[in-house]
């Protein structure tokens, strides 16, 4: 399989280490121009469009975000090449949401939407088809995990004494405020009750040290709750280790003779 890559920051760096250390082929590098000055560096091609990559690429991998989906995705998929990404939250615009599927529809290609930093999906997934009465995400982050985003300007996150809430509201609210940190909350959203019936509140709280993730779900099926305490990558408070793990996950689950 040749694989291709969005973006080289910690997400991607991860994605591509674990990608050569496990002896997959990783080609190409879709980024910015100004990268271009090393085309080569790593063994790896890098392109700064969608025309420029090679007509045997097999499959991309979304590392960079939300404006990354929004500017290369519909292309990608238009060309027949599937495509992986962990940028959920983006979703959340409908438009852009109907962009990709006419584009999928069109190239015969099909976008993957990684599970990222949250587990129990499948579980929602699964209880959807019975019916789910409520759907619930809170997330609970350390104060550093929260800068760049809108809470700086609604709590003293360099104050904090302790646990602050600083948005309540919709999912589809919640990914569009927080583009770099609530594609947990549209993961939820997508996979059970849909953006506008799935609640979220985030959190920054100063006694914790991970970012924990709670859903909290109830339907025909009966109730659950599930949490968990994921760790960042090292070179950024911000990006889900769990995350960079999970489009690993996603391209193994790919080439398995048997898979979940």
């Amino acid at each position: 399989m040749k694989i291709g890559i969005i973006g080289e920051g910690a997400i991607g760096r991860f994605v591509a280490e674990k990608l050569r250390a496990g002896g997959s082929g990783l080609h190409v590098s879709l980024v910015r121009a100004a990268r271009l000055s090393a085309p080569n560096e790593g063994g790896v091609a890098r392109v700064a469009s969608v025309a420029d990559l090679p007509g045997d690429i097999d499959l991309m991998v979304d590392c960079a975000g939300h404006a990354a989906l929004i500017e290369h995705g519909a292309a990608i998929l238009e060309r027949g090449i599937d495509l992986i990404t962990v940028s959920l939250g983006a979703l959340a615009d409908e438009r852009l949401e109907q962009s990709l599927t006419r584009a999928a529809q069109a190239g015969g290609a099909q976008l993957h939407l990684a599970s990222g930093a949250i587990g129990a999906l499948d579980c929602l997934q699964a209880a959807r088809v019975g019916g789910l009465n409520a759907v619930t995400y809170t997330g609970r982050k350390p104060p550093e995990g929260w800068l760049g985003s809108p809470a700086q300007a609604r709590v003293d996150l360099a104050g904090l004494k302790s646990a602050a809430t600083h948005f309540e509201g919709s999912a589809r609210q919640a990914a569009t405020d927080y583009p770099k940190n609530a594609n947990v909350a549209a993961a939820v959203a997508i996979a059970g009750l849909g953006f506008d019936r799935t609640k979220v509140t985030l959190i920054a709280d100063p006694d914790v040290t991970a970012n924990i993730h709670e859903i909290h779900a109830s339907g025909a099926f009966g109730s659950f709750s599930f949490r968990i305490e994921g760790k960042a990558l090292p070179d950024n408070p911000r990006s889900s280790a769990l995350a960079a793990m999970s489009i690993i996950s996603a391209i193994e689950r790919r080439r398995a003779a048997i898979t979940t």
